[in-house]
């Protein structure tokens, strides 16, 4: 099987490309760059200013963000995992830093061309805000679960 139809049947996996038709991802495919992590290699730090997102193709990451009492674990992602999108969608620097837990590859996916897409399928955009939402949820719970604990200890 070719690098580039490895990669588009990974991104049909992705529920946020599952409406993109093949061409596209194609498209995105082959404008993306692949690109290879070692265990304990850093993929971006929070606060690093966000020029793309990736697609987990094959590997595992742990994603943390640093605050004033120390590292807080976020999530562990894996193959079809969609990181690092929130800083190319708002133009803010990196809210978390994102680390190899096993040696990665991913499909790293610039600014522009993504751009591109959510202008071309609003429905990529709508799959995006829901899993932005989800994220937002689950983060706002482990929040509140964590705060719950510390008044108590």
């Amino acid at each position: 099987m070719s690098q580039l139809k490895n990669e588009v049947d990974i991104l049909r996996r992705v529920p946020l490309f599952s409406g993109v038709d093949s061409p596209k991802l194609k498209l995105l495919a082959f404008t993306s760059q692949v690109v290879r992590y070692r265990k304990n290699e850093t993929l971006f730090e929070q606060g690093d200013v966000g020029d793309s997102a990736y697609v987990i193709l094959s590997g595992n990451a742990r994603v943390f963000a640093n605050s004033a009492n120390g590292r807080i674990e976020l999530a562990e992602v894996g193959e079809t995992d969609f990181v690092g999108e929130i800083a190319i969608l708002c133009d803010v620097p990196r809210t978390a830093t994102v680390e190899a837990t096993s040696d990665l590859t991913a499909l790293k996916v610039n600014k522009e061309c993504f751009g591109e897409l959510l202008t071309t399928f609003p429905s990529m955009g709508i799959a995006m805000l829901r899993e932005l939402g989800f994220r937002l949820s689950r983060t706002t719970a482990d929040l509140v679960a964590a705060e719950s604990r510390n008044a108590r200890g």
